[in-house]
């Protein structure tokens, strides 16, 4: 495939340009430049790679071009942080292009929908940085490639550029943490900085900057969309429909410079043409980079096979996209192990580089990548990733599906809805259900997403097994599993007919199955996140609910575990308040005539427990992990409705712990001894603890252990005890993988998974599985921490695996991993004292993405505080 392109290559010809040296007050490539443009030092008071541009300068900076340059250069904020900073994106082509920019918007959504490219058509080219706040170099990049092509004058180049297509720049997708690293580097720094790795300025504070406001890593939220950031991106990445996209960030300072093709594996749905074009970007790349003597390389480590990337996911919906990854100098200076000093302005400028060559190869084949980018949008929608259908079920988790056929819907899927009762796929849906064409420009994107497993490649599986068998480490570089329809709770079947029913839009609120009050009450079944956010809100504005944990019938519905009744002898004044926020949550509530039932508990039964909102602390700062911290809060917060209150990790023995009702210890790297101790003594006191991974292990160490429960270590291992002795018997090892397995530490633990969805089994009898009666979830695991399960005398496997043949739903799962986690826990709780302990074996809120579990953790933050009191 790569040698089709030789001539193409030849006829991309670097014109003869000097590469100035960093930090000069205009670009990094000599040239005449237009004094009515400002350079950066003009507008903000430093030289391009000079000092690390703050967020509200960068801001400032593309403001000032944009008024410098109005008639080719147009400024659109496609979204805002959760801390209230703009992001936006520059536009910028020539003015003749600029005069009619609308049109050539309007023809690029025309080709994305099956449409032949134009002879006036004009490919447009995406180049984005900063999605990682701490990977600072490229924001500045893009500062200086905004003002070289509006500057240049007289620049075949740059004129060739603004000719022949359009650039849209996206200088900052994370201004909060920028905000957070640059007043972090900033308050350190002394009348030099210092190059040295273990001073203060490359030592970040908890949780460092690479994270937004809610610590989630935002290079793996493009499908799940949990924040504004990647939804106004996304949206902003649809309105353009760009045929090439580019990812600038940074790694470590050690290293050099990666741009693509990218390495194994690749994502089956994209195509071999769009591997090869990477192959053509690259190599002017390359050419670029060796004129400046800087070394890179490239197919190695980054790979292209999640779809949450900021280079699969465009490359999913036709582009050509690339990650970028300069060696980061994480402050103005970096002392490499080398001998080498790596400045800012060095890193700077690279970016720089690589973003403009990027725009040169479209700009100058753009008629190739318009029609490379027409074709798999078309070939798309004619069924070469399928002809059929998905169906998704309305019956079970109503409200996580229409909130999933929202996501896909703001991902440019045509989604419908079918109203039930209606048969499809051989089966009745009696509530309806939702429909997926595959036959729409988008089918690659939506089968990625919707397909139960998206297998990898069986040569890849092969070479990573035989790296395994020489006790070298796996190459996947993130999670084998994504399934969107398993992590939501739902059941997605796939067929060849069904009906395409009403579209819905992304922004369409969803529809609430709320009924009047009924003379007793009113019943909230426990069925979805709706249903929690409803429950909340409730709460909140002081209604009185009462919780089961065992089913009930009425007028012949059964009302699942965990369904909450608000009753008029609880709340006189209630008057359809339930109705109302239902209507506006898009929530279900069920009319109570009686408080006499046909089947199960009545209201005044123990089965039933008032609840009251609960106050809930966090585990915050030093040692905890960002992205669990992170997670845990969005979801509590965002999702549930309900505040959290972070208190740092070194704090918590002195902190007032019995104000909460509830503490959540995220997954963590340590825990300080004295927070151990008093978390011990407020469970015991009457409080629920709900901890994860290392944090769930750590408490089941010592003689004041949360929970009777041990760590494994590998299949057949031995724990870490001392020889007794000096002597061991005589062996003798008579193959190679005898010699194998005797030259590893049998302490080690399990081999980590890359990451995969597996099945459960749920105790029908724990309050704590309320909602997964006949419908027990399917939970995402890394296979490192294997806990043995608790006897029945001590506490309750609320949550455990499948057994081994049936434990993977999605993704990919070392064998030795798959039997040994069989038949383990995932959710354990255990009495001490007054309180209980609750434990995720893996945080349960990863990503954002798992709301198929946000049952369980709200059964472990709202139902068990008022079980404990």
């Amino acid at each position: 495939m790569i040698r089709m392109f030789a001539g193409l290559l030849a006829a991309i010809v670097l014109p003869v340009l000097a590469l100035t040296a960093p930090a000069q007050a205009q670009s990094f490539i000599d040239g005449t430049f237009d004094p009515a443009i400002p350079t950066l030092e003009e507008a903000v008071g430093h030289p391009t790679g000079a000092q690390i541009s703050r967020p509200e300068q960068v801001i400032a900076y593309m403001q000032a071009l944009a008024e410098a340059a109005p008639e080719r250069v147009r400024l659109v904020e496609y979204a805002q942080s959760w801390e209230g900073r703009p992001l936006v994106y520059a536009v910028i082509s020539s003015a003749a292009n600029m005069a009619r920019i609308e049109a050539v918007q309007a023809d690029m959504q025309r080709i994305a929908a099956g449409g032949a490219p134009a002879a006036d058509s004009l490919p447009v080219t995406w180049l984005s940085y900063g999605v990682h706040g701490d990977e600072i170099s490229s924001s500045d990049a893009a500062l200086a490639l905004a003002y070289h092509l509006l500057a240049a004058q007289g620049d075949e180049l740059v004129d060739t550029i603004l000719g022949n297509s359009v650039v849209i720049i996206d200088p900052m997708q994370n201004p909060d943490g920028r905000a957070r690293f640059t007043n972090s580097y900033y308050a350190q720094l002394g009348i030099a900085p210092s190059g040295d790795r273990y001073t203060a300025g490359h030592d970040q504070p908890w949780p460092g900057g690479r994270y937004n406001h809610y610590l989630f890593d935002m290079n793996r939220d493009w499908f799940a969309l949990t924040q504004p950031e990647t939804q106004g991106k996304v949206a902003a990445v649809r309105d353009w429909q760009p045929v090439v996209y580019v990812d600038a960030h940074e790694m470590g300072g050690d290293s050099t410079y990666f741009f693509p093709p990218s390495a194994d594996p690749f994502n089956p749905y994209i195509t071999p043409d769009q591997q090869a074009k990477q192959h053509v970007l690259g190599r002017n790349i390359g050419a670029w980079l060796d004129r400046l003597g800087q070394p890179y390389f490239t197919r190695e480590v980054f790979d292209a096979f999640y779809p949450g990337y900021g280079d699969t996911w465009p490359t999913l919906n036709g582009s050509i996209a690339m990650t970028f990854e300069q060696s980061s100098s994480r402050g103005l200076v970096w002392d490499r192990s080398n001998g080498e000093v790596l400045t800012y302005a060095d890193t700077v400028r690279n970016h720089f580089v690589s973003t403009l060559a990027t725009a040169e190869t479209v700009a100058r084949n753009a008629d190739m990548f318009l029609n490379d980018y027409a074709a798999y949008r078309r070939t798309a929608a004619q069924g070469d990733a399928g002809s059929g259908w998905f169906v998704i079920d309305l019956a079970d988790r109503r409200w996580n599906a229409e909130q999933l056929a929202r996501r896909l819907a703001h991902q440019g899927a045509r989604v419908g809805r079918v109203d039930g009762p209606v048969s499809a796929c051989g089966r009745s849906y009696p509530r309806g259900y939702l429909s997926v064409s595959m036959r729409q420009p988008t089918a690659r994107l939506i089968r990625s997403l919707l397909d139960r497993d998206v297998e990898l490649p069986a040569d890849f599986i092969d070479s990573q097994e035989e790296r395994r068998a020489s006790d070298l480490p796996h190459e996947i570089y993130d999670t084998t599993a994504w399934s969107v329809g398993l992590m939501s709770g739902l059941d997605v079947a796939e067929c060849a007919n069904a009906a395409q029913g009403t579209l819905i839009a992304a922004d369409e609120p969803v529809p609430s199955l709320a009924s009047a009050d009924g003379a007793f009450g009113v019943a909230v079944p426990w069925t979805d996140s709706g249903q929690v956010q409803l429950v909340v809100e409730a709460l909140k504005r002081g209604l009185v609910g009462r919780a089961t944990d065992t089913a009930f019938t009425v007028d012949g519905r059964t009302f699942p575990r965990g369904t909450v009744v608000f009753s008029h002898g609880d709340n006189p004044d209630m008057d359809n308040a339930l109705t109302t926020l239902a209507a506006a949550i898009g929530a279900e509530t069920a009319p109570l005539d009686s408080g006499w039932v046909e089947d199960g508990p009545n209201l005044g039964s123990e089965s039933f427990v008032r609840l009251a909102a609960p106050r809930i602390a966090m585990v915050w700062e030093d040692g905890v992990s960002p992205l669990s911290a992170g997670a845990t809060r969005y979801v509590i917060e965002q999702r549930f409705g309900l505040p959290v209150a972070p208190i740092r990790s070194g704090t918590v023995a002195r902190a007032q712990l019995d104000d909460w009702d509830v503490i959540v210890v995220p997954d963590v790297y340590t825990l300080p001894s004295s927070a151990r101790s008093a978390l011990v003594t407020y469970v015991r006191g009457g409080g629920v603890l709900v901890a994860y991974g290392d944090a769930l292990a750590s408490f089941a160490s010592g003689d004041d252990a949360l929970f009777s429960t041990s760590r494994e270590t590998v299949l057949g291992g031995d724990p870490d005890e001392e020889e007794a002795g000096d002597t061991v018997a005589g062996t003798a090892i008579e193959s190679e993988s005898e010699y194998r397995e005797a030259i590893v530490d049998p302490s080690r633990r399990p081999d980590t998974l890359p990451g995969a969805l597996l099945n459960t089994v749920v105790d029908g009898e724990s309050f704590l599985a309320a909602g997964y009666d006949g419908n027990p979830p399917t939970v995402f695991a890394d296979g490192s921490l294997i806990l043995t399960p608790l006897n029945l005398t001590n506490g309750t496997n609320v949550v455990r695996y499948a057994g081994p043949d049936e434990l993977v739903a999605s993704g990919y799962v070392w064998d030795e991993n798959r039997r040994q986690m069989a038949y383990k826990p995932y959710m354990i709780a255990e009495q001490t004292g007054r309180g209980l302990a609750i434990g995720f074996v893996h945080d349960p809120t990863v990503r954002g993405y798992l709301d198929g579990l946000d049952l369980l953790l709200a059964n472990a933050v709202i139902i068990a505080p008022a079980r404990v009191r």
